[in-house]
């Protein structure tokens, strides 16, 4: 994902979920059959360019390894905090794994009307 406007879409008009390591915001792209796309956001809070640099790795090969998991066309945006820098590999699949499955789920429920 690198149009700004997508990122917008997945952020303010998709539904979030978050653990200690990272924010997932997860939603429909319009009209888009393409195959899904990911975005990542790694502040300085994270740490210095070398560590950012790791975790976007890390977070790179554990959303591969759930990119079969998505409908084409959906918009997704996660979010590193800071506690992602000192996470180990198997703690960030675990987190975006839980992330993933409850936003998936949440994007299933409809919601009330009048909220």
């Amino acid at each position: 994902m690198r149009r700004p406007g997508d990122f917008d879409r997945a952020v303010r008009g998709g539904v979030r979920t978050g653990k200690s390591t990272m924010v997932v915001h997860v939603a429909d792209a319009l009209g888009d059959e393409d195959a899904p796309s990911v975005g990542f956001v790694v502040s300085k809070a994270v740490g210095n360019a070398v560590v950012r640099n790791v975790v976007k790795r890390r977070m790179r090969a554990v959303v591969a390894e759930h990119l079969t998991e998505l409908a084409p066309g959906t918009l997704v945006v996660v979010r590193s905090l800071p506690a992602s820098a000192s996470a180990s590999y198997t703690t960030l699949e675990s987190d975006f794994s839980s992330c993933l499955a409850r936003a998936q789920k949440k994007r299933r429920t409809p919601r009330p009307v009048g909220r």
